[in-house]
C-alpha cells in the first residue's frame, strides 16, 4: 500500500498543478479580452461624441432592421425551407403556375407545328431568310422608283386638322405603306406639301416604328409644282370622270384630309384651281347601294383604302375585284349581281347589242 501511495502521489500532484496552471491562462485571456472590449467601447463613445446625433439616430435604425430581420426569420416555418404562406396566395400560387406551364406547352406546340410545315412545305416554297426578305423588298421599291406607277400624297391641308385628325392620317400613311411594302408591283410614294417642323410629322414618328426610314419621297414642295400638271390626275369623289385604267405615264393624287366636320368638294376645288384633272374611282359603274339601318351610303375612303384599290386593280387589272377589297359594306355599297367577268353591266349589254 505504501508503495502504491508513493506511485500515485507524484501523478496527482503533476495533474493538479496542470489544472492550476490552465485556470492562469483563461484568467489572463479573459482579462485580456475585457481591456480590447473597453478600450473598444471608449473610441465607440469618441466616434459617437464626434458624428453627433445623426450617427446616433443612424445606429438605432440599423438595431430597428436588424429587429425586423429577425422578427421575420421567426415568421419562418420550423424546417426554415420555406415562408409560411396563407391558403389563399397558396391557390393563387398554383393557379399562376398552371397558367404559365400552360403558356409554355402552347408556345411548344406552336414551334413543332411551325416545324411540321416547314418540313411539309420544304419542297413547294422555301424558306427565306427576313434578311433576304427585305433586300427583296426594297428592290421592288427602287424599281419602283424607277419604272413603276406614282402616288402622291397631298399633305397641304393638315394645318387646320385637329390631334385626333393628325393621328388618323398618321395611322392611315402607315397601313398604305405597308400594303405598297408587300405588293408584288408597289408604287412610288411621295409625301407632297410636307414639312419636318409640322405636327403630322411628329405624330408620324410617334406612331410608325421606323417611319424616317420609309423608301418614299418626302418633300416640302406641293404637288403642282413638283411634276408637269398635263401628267397630274387628282383623285376625288366629287368628280365626273371615272377612273378607267392606271397610266404609267401619270402622276396620280390623294388628299391626305381626314375631316371629321366633312367639308364637301375640298379637294376637288383644289384640283379646279390649279387646272388639273381629275377622276373618281368606278365605284357608281361596278356597285350599287344597299339598304342599311341607317341609310347611309359614302364614297369617301381614307387614302389606305383608296390605295388598296388601286393597288388591287394595278396586279389583277379587274375592278370588281379591287372594289372588293377597299369599299367595305359600311359605305353601303356592294358589287354588282350581273358583275362576272370584269365588266360593267351597261358594257356587257353593249357587247351583246353588237354581237346581234
Amino acid at each position: 500500500m505504501r508503495e502504491e501511495c508513493k506511485q500515485t502521489g507524484p501523478s496527482l500532484s503533476a495533474q493538479g498543478y496542470a489544472h492550476q496552471k490552465t485556470k492562469h491562462m483563461d484568467w489572463k485571456l479573459e482579462e485580456s479580452a475585457q481591456k480590447t472590449d473597453s478600450r473598444v467601447l471608449q473610441e465607440q463613445e469618441v466616434i459617437l461624441e464626434d458624428t453627433g446625433e445623426d450617427s446616433i439616430s443612424e445606429s438605432f435604425r440599423l438595431l430597428q432592421i436588424d429587429v425586423e430581420c429577425e422578427h421575420r426569420e421567426g415568421e419562418m416555418l420550423p424546417t426554415g425551407s420555406a415562408m409560411w404562406c396563407s391558403k389563399n396566395v397558396q391557390r393563387k400560387q398554383r393557379h399562376w403556375e398552371k397558367i404559365v406551364a400552360a403558356k409554355k406547352s402552347k408556345r411548344k406546340q406552336e414551334k413543332e407545328r411551325r416545324k411540321a410545315n416547314r418540313v411539309e412545305n420544304s419542297g413547294i416554297c422555301p424558306q427565306h431568310s427576313k434578311r433576304f426578305l427585305r433586300s427583296l423588298t426594297k428592290e421592288r421599291l427602287l424599281e419602283a422608283k424607277h419604272s413603276g406607277p406614282r402616288l402622291c400624297i397631298d399633305l397641304s391641308m393638315t394645318h387646320h386638322m385637329s390631334k385626333k385628325e393628325l393621328s388618323r392620317l398618321a395611322g392611315q400613311i402607315r397601313r398604305l405603306y405597308g400594303s405598297n411594302k408587300k405588293a408584288n408591283r408597289p408604287f412610288w410614294i411621295y409625301l407632297t406639301g410636307f414639312t419636318t417642323d409640322s405636327p403630322l410629322y411628329e405624330e408620324c414618328l410617334r406612331m410608325n416604328d421606323g417611319f424616317s426610314s420609309y423608301l418614299l419621297d418626302i418633300t416640302e414642295e406641293d404637288c403642282f409644282s413638283l411634276f408637269p400638271l398635263e401628267t397630274l390626275v387628282y383623285l376625288t369623289p366629287d368628280s365626273e370622270h371615272a377612273l378607267e385604267d392606271i397610266d404609267l405615264n401619270k402622276v396620280y393624287i390623294l388628299g391626305g384630309l381626314v375631316d371629321e366636320s366633312i367639308q364637301k368638294k375640298v379637294t376637288f376645288q383644289k384640283a379646279q384651281e390649279h387646272s388639273v384633272n381629275t377622276a373618281r374611282l368606278p365605284i357608281q359603274e361596278y356597285m350599287v347601294r344597299c339598304q342599311n339601318e341607317k341609310n347611309y351610303h359614302s364614297e369617301i375612303l381614307a387614302i389606305n383604302q383608296v390605295f388598296d384599290i388601286l393597288s388591287t386593280y394595278f396586279e389583277t387589272q379587274n375592278w370588281p375585284e379591287a372594289l372588293k377589297k377597299g369599299v367595305s359594306s359600311r359605305k353601303g355599297y356592294i358589287l354588282q349581281n350581273s358583275v362576272d367577268d370584269g365588266q360593267p353591266k351597261e358594257l356587257q349589254k353593249a357587247k351583246l347589242l353588237e354581237v346581234s
